[in-house]
């Protein structure tokens, strides 16, 4: 009776996070994929389409671009999580002024997209704070903005600046719980400092570094709405947009709520994919 009491119990207090779940997102989630076989405006007009939407997107230029942007987003990911890493070292080795590099890089986290994306607007803009800077040493003005490969560029460097200081906070208290008998074992067997970092505190960081990347992918695919909105609107052209800015454009410009939730689901496929391999990759480690 009281192991059956006790299940009751534990039942009941994990209830409103399972009500929680349920309601908020495996009900939008299915009620998505329902509204991707449709067409119409939403409002009571929608009608079934079968795969139309799906197969629309094969000849989607818009969406075609914005798959390529996600994979060159991809491929800097090593930068999003070296960086923070390199960085949470040298504060870690006690560099001066640590406390005060971690309130500054940490500082950029506490900001909404909304205010970052109009402080580089002023910044990036033909006429704003960078080229008067360039123009003042005579360098000639880079329209930032305006051209797609630097505006790309512009927009990934922004969400990097944007987020990276909490990787450095996860990354400083990944190292303080690195096992400091290990390391002096190590200096004691004549280990220099690199060979230190790279044989014993890397391997003991490794879920550390496994997380954050697994973190940073969800968040570079999933939060980037607000900062593209304030900053460069998805342009010029589509050259910075983004899978998750489409589905706004195709719901809220558009109003083709069918076509918008068959775009979401193609990216929830890809995130779920993403996230598949890396937890595989992480379980084959933690086993090794």
């Amino acid at each position: 009776m009281a192991n059956r009491s006790e299940q009751r119990i534990a039942i009941l207090f994990v209830l409103p996070a399972v009500a929680l779940v349920a309601i908020f997102r495996m009900f939008p989630l299915a009620w998505g994929f329902l509204l991707s076989f449709t067409s119409g405006d939403g409002a009571g007009g929608a009608k079934f389409v079968g795969l139309d939407n799906y197969r629309a997107l094969t000849t989607d230029a818009a969406f075609h671009d914005s798959l390529i942007n996600t994979l060159i987003l991809l491929a800097t990911l090593p930068i999003w999580v070296m960086l923070p890493l390199l960085l949470a070292i040298l504060i870690h080795q006690g560099v001066p002024g640590g406390k005060l590099f971690r309130a500054v890089y940490f500082f950029p986290a506490v900001l909404s997209a909304v205010i970052i994306g109009s402080i580089f607007n002023v910044v990036l803009r033909y006429d704003g704070s960078l080229n008067a800077a360039l123009k003042s040493v005579g360098i000639e003005a880079v329209d930032w903005l305006g051209q797609g490969a630097t505006a790309l560029a512009c927009l990934i460097a922004v969400q990097l600046w944007a987020t990276f200081g909490m990787s450095v906070l996860i990354f400083m208290a990944g190292l303080s719980t690195v096992s400091s008998e290990l390391v002096e074992a190590a200096r004691l067997d004549g280990a220099k400092p690199a060979q230190i970092w790279w044989h014993v505190i890397l391997p003991a960081m490794r879920p550390i570094l496994e997380f954050v990347a697994v973190v940073t992918t969800i968040g570079v695919l999933t939060s980037m709405f607000g900062l593209i909105y304030v900053l460069t609107a998805g342009g010029p052209g589509t050259a910075t947009t983004l899978p998750e800015f489409l589905i706004w454009m195709e719901q809220g410009k558009m109003n083709r709520p069918g076509y918008a939730a068959a775009i979401s689901m193609v990216l929830f496929v890809g995130m779920a994919g993403l996230a598949y391999v890396q937890i595989r990759i992480m379980s084959r480690n933690a086993n090794a």
